[in-house]
Order: C-alpha cells, then sequence, then structure tokens
C-alpha cells in the first residue's frame, strides 16, 4: 500500500475540514478610559500617562497621598498593569507606589491593591500581575506626606476570550458615517468616540447588522454592548437571529432572543442554548430605525464538520483485512488529523452493517471511527483501480 501517497492525499481533503483555534487575545484599555489625578504640576496632565508617549508624562504637585486614577467606563478583569517610569531624574519618587483596582470611585485607597512597586528603574517599565481583579477604576497611588506622583506611561491588559466574531466578516444594511460594521467586533466599546467604534445604520426600515462565523457553531451567548453617549432606547426591540441561511440577509433564522432594553454603555448577554448557525444576525424590525452596535461578542463551541463526503482512491491491491495495514492506516490518519488542528481523537475498526454496506453498494468492508465530538467514518470497496475509500465526517 502507497501510505505516504495516501497520506498526502489526505492532508488535501483534511484542508477541507480545518478547525479554528478560538484564541484569547490580551488587549490595553487603558487608552479608553478617563484619566484624572489629585493635583497638577505645570502641564503635566493626567492624560500624558496615556499617551502612548515615554516621554511625556503626568505628574502631581508636592502633597500628601497624591493619585493618578483612570475611569475604564465599564467594569473589567484586569490580567495586568504597566508602568513606565520617568527617564530623566528622579525615577526613585515612583518607590512604593501602589496599584489598586476597583469600584470606589470617590475613595480611591478602598479599592484593592493589586501591587505594590518596589522601583522601577528610569526609563524603564514595568508589568505587575493583576489575576483577573474585578473593577471599573484603575489607580496608582503613593501613600504619604510630602509625595510626588509622576507616570510616564500606564497600561491595563485585560484579556478577551474566544470571541467567536473577532475577525470574522461583516455586513450591514447601511452605514451612516464613519459607523462601520465591522467597529461592533474591534474589542473597543466605544465611550469615548462612538463613531470610531461602534456600528450604526441609517434610519430605515428593518435595519440589520450580521457577522458570518465561517464555520458552522453551536452558539452559547451573544454579549450585546450599548452606546453609552445617547439614543439606548434605540436597540430595544431588537432581535438576535441564528442560522445557516442568507434568506432575507440572514434575518428569517431562527431566534435566539429579543432585546427588550439594554441600559447607556451596559453590555448585555443573552442565552442561546446551543444554537447552531453560521450566520449571528442583529435584526430591528418596523420604520426609521436605526441599529447602534458598540460590541457584539459571540461564544460557543465548534466548528461543526457536518455532512461532509469525500471520496478517495489507495493505489493498493492490498486488503484492508490485514492487521498490518489497518494500523498502518490508522496511525498515518491519526497524524493527518493531528496535522490539521484535531489531536483529541481515538480511531478504531468496526464492521459496517448490512444496511450500511447496502447503501454504499460496496462489500463488507472494515471502517475506522474518530470520536472527538465528531465521528469520522472510514469504509472502502474494491474498484478495478485499487481500493476506493469513502470518508464520512458528520457531527454527534
Amino acid at each position: 500500500m502507497n501510505m505516504r501517497e495516501f497520506h498526502k492525499s489526505l492532508l488535501i481533503i483534511l484542508g477541507f475540514f480545518s478547525v479554528q483555534t478560538k484564541a484569547e487575545k490580551e488587549v490595553n484599555i487603558a487608552t479608553r478610559g478617563i484619566p484624572s489625578q489629585s493635583s497638577l504640576y505645570s502641564s503635566w496632565y493626567a492624560r500624558k500617562a496615556l499617551d502612548g508617549n515615554n516621554n511625556t508624562c503626568s505628574h502631581t504637585a508636592l502633597q500628601t497621598d497624591p493619585w493618578w486614577k483612570v475611569d475604564l467606563l465599564k467594569t473589567y478583569s484586569v490580567n495586568r498593569v504597566t508602568i513606565t517610569n520617568r527617564p530623566d531624574c528622579c525615577e526613585q519618587r515612583i518607590n512604593g507606589a501602589e496599584i489598586r483596582v476597583g469600584y470606589d470611585s470617590s475613595d480611591v485607597f478602598s479599592n484593592p491593591v493589586c501591587a505594590v512597586v518596589a522601583t522601577i528603574p528610569a526609563g524603564a517599565t514595568i508589568s505587575y500581575s493583576c489575576q483577573g481583579m474585578e473593577g471599573r477604576y484603575v489607580t496608582v497611588n503613593i501613600a504619604g506626606s510630602s509625595k510626588i506622583l509622576t507616570l510616564c506611561e500606564v497600561g491595563v491588559y485585560v484579556i478577551f476570550p474566544g470571541n467567536l466574531a473577532t475577525g470574522k466578516t461583516i455586513a450591514q444594511s447601511s452605514t451612516i458615517g464613519t459607523w462601520l460594521a465591522r467597529q461592533a467586533i474591534d474589542l473597543n466599546p466605544g465611550f469615548k468616540q462612538p463613531g470610531s467604534s461602534c456600528s450604526s445604520t441609517n434610519g430605515e426600515t428593518n435595519p440589520w447588522w450580521r457577522v458570518d462565523l465561517h464555520y458552522i457553531y453551536r452558539i452559547s451567548t451573544v454579549v450585546v454592548t450599548n452606546r453609552l453617549d445617547c439614543c439606548p432606547e434605540r436597540i430595544n426591540g431588537a432581535e438576535i437571529h441564528v442560522g445557516n441561511s442568507l434568506e432575507n440577509n440572514g434575518n428569517n433564522n431562527p431566534i435566539c432572543a429579543v432585546i427588550s432594553s439594554i441600559p447607556a454603555g451596559a453590555s448585555s448577554t443573552y442565552l442561546c442554548n446551543n444554537m447552531e448557525g453560521r450566520y449571528v444576525n442583529l435584526f430591528i424590525p418596523g420604520d426609521s430605525r436605526f441599529l447602534t452596535l458598540c460590541e457584539v461578542e459571540v461564544y460557543g463551541e465548534g466548528p461543526l464538520l457536518k455532512k461532509t463526503f469525500v471520496k478517495m482512491k489507495l493505489k493498493s491491491s492490498s486488503s484492508l483485512s490485514e492487521p498490518e495495514r489497518r494500523v498502518q492506516l490508522l496511525s498515518q490518519l491519526e497524524s493527518a488529523l493531528a496535522e490539521r488542528g484535531i489531536s483529541d481523537v481515538t480511531l478504531q475498526w468496526t464492521q459496517l452493517s448490512k444496511q450500511e454496506v447496502m447503501r454504499k453498494e460496496a462489500a463488507p468492508a472494515q471502517c475506522a471511527c474518530a470520536r472527538l465530538g465528531k465521528e469520522a467514518r472510514l469504509g472502502h470497496k474494491m474498484s478495478p483501480g485499487g481500493a476506493r475509500c469513502t470518508v464520512d465526517f458528520m457531527s454527534d
């Protein structure tokens, strides 16, 4: 049996069944927030700690318990915070600074401490792990009298889970100004500049927004973030649809949920109970309606490799009833699957039923089964050119 040739053919075929990994993504969200500080020295404003320039810094006056704070405008689980010290002088001033994450905006010292800065060399950046501490406000403060707090850059990093919508193909029924459809999946809720971070249609009849996930998934939840600046009631009555049809631009697919309302700037989660689909739509029925989305997140399992049939020819007259051939074939198949990202596989041979043999118009044959949340069945029958194999990939 020419197993090398079979292996090559199998890799080509499995290209149709590539599995995408749902990678997490770490994002610096500090620049989305609103900074402030306890006092001001000259023109060293609080915002200069978020301008991306390590040579411009925030700076308080000489005071007791100086602090710097960024309001993230919503609650996040903070993975880590980075601080860049000033490069020119006085690097010891940062020693003993406390990094806090929490919900209290008025008493910054009441929020839990993430880390304490021992020292940061001049011009250096140090990262401090906060291990998912939750809060809306991130504060840097120094306790004591006659203190100065200078920060040349602050980063607040959040890990976003595997949002299936990220990087996928987006469309909407119309676009008003710069409110592009793709801005609803940019991981930025657009609280400061919604026109460059949120999507919006024109005022029209039955506006819609759609993400094409490229594969079929079991959708567990959809999270929608409403705009903060105005008009939160515009989202009222929006329908979330999940399915595989593009009839009526996907708006005829089954409904996962109907949005009654979402407060301004809030994120609401809707359960779809593992509905299967490639397309997720948001749709508002009615006349003169705007559909504005500041973030859409789609979570689920997959992709589901469902009811796809492939035929291969093995240029061999060897019988698959020979044990060593079966072992070799299973090994090659397992390696090919692993190269395509499908590693949690157990393969074994079983006998096709008579009904299955008759349905496939094949002689009694052996078949290999792989169980990984999907099923791969390999059968064979003899043809003049050699053994011909049929591989069926199905979901459970």
